[in-house]
């Protein structure tokens, strides 16, 4: 008996030996790639993203594949994965639990964000099925029929980076202006919808029929209506405490880390991915200030430090950008990226445009619509696993995904300089009598960015 506990300590301590050589080569990694981003003025996530690609087989399995496996053997990646899935569901619960409500203007912020998931998904998936549809017989598999495929594609594209859209604004203090409270509830929808499409695709593949795809759209509703109105309500008293006696202990935090846990735990078993339980679970937190402000102490730079750099590596071990074989893929290449491009940018811009917001508010959130991130690679790597695209497509919406995340920022900075940016943070920019700029907006000393780059 003692032998055998002997060995299973032995096992658990080579496998602990296995892991942390892996977590800390992802963690320098990801500290170098996100410093280099801040000083080519890009968001540190999108270092950090690009660190978890250059860690897989595009450029470190090339080169040192030896190293490479041997550090990311197959018994850590199990683990990796479960702590990238941990540190993600906590940072969109984070995001949603840090949303100020919107007060008087909740309602009417609600209906321009519902303005921009609707443009922020129609353009890009009209524009993305369309080319689909054109491409089938030149880049599809033959056993995927046309509709599949062109529906793929389009889905595909009409994600919006959520968790990467969430990093940009809190990196820019923006996540409570109206432009940042809008844009995360735009893109939120959008995803949603993209996973609900991409549960309907998954179970025509399959040939899982209609059924199972509607019971996935029908339990996410039961879950966002349970949580926003049933668990909210319990969690009011909570919140009500910690604003009467400013503590937030380990019973509050037990209890906040169970809620957060089950709902990505339930909505990664109906199929719409964990994040968005996370989310959901957020916006079901009390509102009281004195309580987001000590979850947001107590859980925000772990998460972002060590758990979402995880994630990324994680995302990045599975990439390879190995199938863009001659120039025969590279007008299909570019007719992806055009649609995903124009459909996003012009398309939520425009919508924006039309709700009362400025031209340059409107421009600056389909620039930030824009950015794809990791999300996309999670829907195409699901596509790709599911034999609904090939190794080339994949290849392909893999590039897309890092150029227009890459041009989100200068595309934001662009439309909303720092002068602009920091009116609209603070007294926002539009003017709540006539929805137009307000003239004083223009003066006033451009803000410290190395300060929100924390």
């Amino acid at each position: 008996m003692s032998q055998t506990v002997t060995l299973a300590e032995d096992e658990n301590l080579a496998l602990v030996l296995k892991v942390l050589p892996a977590i800390i080569v992802i963690l320098i990694t990801s500290a170098v790639c996100g410093r280099l981003a801040i000083l080519v003025k890009q968001p540190r996530v999108l270092g950090e993203m690009v660190a978890g690609v250059l860690l897989g087989p595009t450029l470190f399995g090339a080169l040192f594949p030896g190293v490479q496996q041997q550090i990311f053997t197959d018994e850590v990646k199990p683990i990796l994965y479960v702590l990238s899935t941990i540190g993600l569901t906590l940072f969109m619960f984070l995001v949603g639990s840090g949303l100020e409500p919107g007060g008087s203007e909740a309602k009417r912020e609600a209906r321009h964000a519902g303005v921009l998931a609707v443009s922020g998904v129609a353009f890009p998936l009209a524009l993305g099925a369309g080319a689909g549809y054109l491409l089938h017989e030149r880049v599809s598999r033959p056993d995927v029929s046309e509709l599949e495929f062109a529906l793929f594609i389009g889905g595909a594209l009409s994600v919006t980076a959520f968790p990467m859209l969430a990093r940009i604004l809190y990196e820019r203090n923006l996540q409570n202006s109206r432009l940042g409270r809008i844009s995360l509830l735009g893109a939120s929808l959008d995803d949603a919808f993209a996973w609900c499409l991409l549960a309907v695709l998954t179970a025509m593949s399959a040939d899982a029929g209609s059924a199972e795809a509607l019971r996935t759209i029908g339990l996410a509703v039961v879950f966002v209506i349970a949580m926003l109105f049933g668990v909210s309500r319990l969690l009011k008293p909570l919140g009500d405490r910690v604003e009467r006696t400013k503590e937030f202990g380990f019973d509050q935090m037990y209890l906040v880390m169970g809620v957060v846990l089950l709902a990505g735990l339930f909505t990664d078993y109906i199929g719409i991915y964990s994040v968005f339980g996370g989310f959901i679970a957020g916006l079901a937190m009390p509102r009281n200030s004195a309580f987001r402000t000590a979850l947001h102490d107590r859980m925000m730079d772990i998460v972002c430090v060590l758990l979402l750099p995880i994630f990324f590596a994680f995302s990045g071990l599975n990439t390879q950008l190995n199938g863009l074989a001659g120039w025969a893929m590279i007008m299909p290449f570019l007719l992806f990226l055009l649609a995903g491009f124009v459909g996003k940018y012009f398309g939520c811009g425009l919508a924006v445009r039309s709700i009362g917001l400025s031209w340059r508010e409107s421009f600056a959130v389909g620039g930030l619509m824009n950015a794809r991130g990791l999300m996309i690679l999670i829907f195409i790597n699901v596509g790709l696993a599911q034999n609904m695209i090939t190794q080339e497509v994949f290849s392909m919406l893999v590039l897309v995904a890092v150029i227009t995340t890459a041009t989100a920022i200068p595309l934001y900075r662009w439309s909303l300089p720092e002068r602009f940016e920091k009116n609209a943070s603070t007294r926002e920019l539009i003017s709540k009598e006539d929805n137009v700029l307000d003239p004083s907006a223009l003066e006033g000393p451009p803000r410290d960015l190395e300060q929100s780059q924390r």
